[in-house]
């Protein structure tokens, strides 16, 4: 019985001893019951290209690996899990995991990526389900490369997206509706300060959403629009350094009165300090002195209805006015005409004018207005003796006869 005993323990530890045989890689472990091969801090500058064909998680964390191609993935159809953390990586080629149509999981967290190829996570028949990248976007052109990478990556199955510590200070609008399918979204300990309209929109699944640990002193309008279309997603935002003042009052409000699911235990005041680890929710406007400001808006909305009645007198007159034209249309024709005619009249006699001081041959018009008329029949000089006599049609020419003076 015990020889037999010892047999089965041998056994197992032969079951479950790593494979050292000569399909494993060197320097790593292979484990053929697990399908698992695992390369741990082994000075590694490349994934290795013998992984065995039958290995469904593959394993390599704390090497120099600095690119990561398509080539030593070609022939692993089977893997679901890739852990490649903690490997400095810095560039991700395209079509780097095309070949894992089973790939499931992928995690390259705690890297140093700088250039992510914008079809870097396409793969088809979109497998991926789990992307861990916390800690592993090197700078903002990282974060832009990976927005590009999900637009083009075709990510429809992925359910969890860990960004987590890359000092992220702002999310590109519409980054995440390429991801519909998205449950999980990681945004903790990063550096946001706001988040702008569109930033979650496409993602209408989305059960969790982590905002802890960044840098929020309060949120405005279009990012509490952002939150509440989450709907019933459970959203984590404790651990910021919220002002509780005044400007704070729309997300004081909202925290009273929203049906979200927030840890509104953990969102506390940071500052002023008489405030400092104080509950968001439940607190007034007047305990974060906003007193005057309502009061302010109070004012504000009595004046906006003056301006609304004023509005609507100034309308009144304008119709009574518009109808009262209309009742003397007629009359308002005749005096228009009326005014055109005499207008007309007016400049007649200033052109008139305009041609008598502009020739010179009528300089010696008599002040009483008349003209002299010639008769084209006589000569330029009349005689002394004759006066010109001018009828209302034409011009006629009387001798004067001069009688001798009568002696008495």
């Amino acid at each position: 019985m015990c020889i037999f005993s010892a047999c089965v323990f041998l056994g197992v530890l032969l079951l479950f001893a790593p494979c050292r045989c000569s399909e494993c890689p060197l320097a790593c472990e292979c484990f053929a019951v697990t399908h698992t091969v695992k390369c741990v801090s082994v000075d590694l500058l490349a994934v290795p290209d013998n992984i065995p064909g039958y290995t469904r998680n593959v394993i390599i964390t704390g090497n120099n690996i600095h690119q990561v191609g398509p080539d030593p993935f070609t022939e692993l159809q089977n893997v679901t899990n890739i852990i490649l953390s903690n490997n400095r990586i810095t560039e991700l080629a395209s079509h780097t995991f095309a070949a894992l149509t089973n790939l499931r999981s992928l995690d390259l967290s705690a890297n140093r990526l700088v250039l992510i190829h914008p079809e870097a996570l396409s793969i088809p028949g979109s497998p991926l389900q789990e992307l861990n990248l916390s800690r592993s976007l090197h700078n903002f052109t990282a974060l832009t490369d990976l927005a590009t990478a999900l637009r083009w990556g075709g990510l429809w199955g992925l359910l969890r997206l860990d960004l987590s510590g890359n000092l992220l200070a702002l999310l590109p609008p519409g980054m995440f509706s390429h991801v519909p399918a998205l449950q999980r979204l990681l945004l903790g300990n990063n550096s946001l300060a706001a988040v702008y309209a569109g930033t979650f929109s496409g993602i209408e699944r989305l059960q969790m959403l982590d905002l802890t640990r960044n840098d929020f002193e309060a949120f405005t309008g279009d990012a509490l629009q952002e939150l509440e279309r989450l709907g019933n997603a459970r959203i984590f935002l404790g651990s910021n350094p919220y002002a509780c003042s005044c400007e704070s009052r729309d997300f004081v409000t909202w925290l009273n009165k929203t049906k979200s699911r927030v840890d509104a235990d953990a969102v506390r005041c940071a500052s002023p300090e008489e405030l400092a680890d104080a509950r968001v929710q439940g607190l007034t406007v007047r305990a974060i002195g906003c007193v005057v400001p309502v009061l302010a808006e109070v004012t504000d909305l009595t004046l906006q209805t003056s301006y609304v009645f004023l509005g609507v007198v100034l309308g009144f007159v304008g119709m009574v006015f518009l109808f009262v034209l209309y009742l003397n249309r007629n009359g308002m024709k005749k005096w228009i005409i009326e005014t055109r005619d005499a207008c007309r009249d007016v400049l007649e006699g200033y052109h008139y004018r305009y041609g008598i001081d502009s020739d010179p041959r009528l300089g010696h018009i008599t002040a009483g207005g008349s003209r002299p008329q010639r008769h084209p029949g006589l000569s330029q000089q009349l005689p002394s003796d004759t006066c010109v006599v001018q009828g209302p049609t034409e011009t006629q020419v009387r001798p004067v006869v001069t009688s001798p003076p009568v002696n008495s």
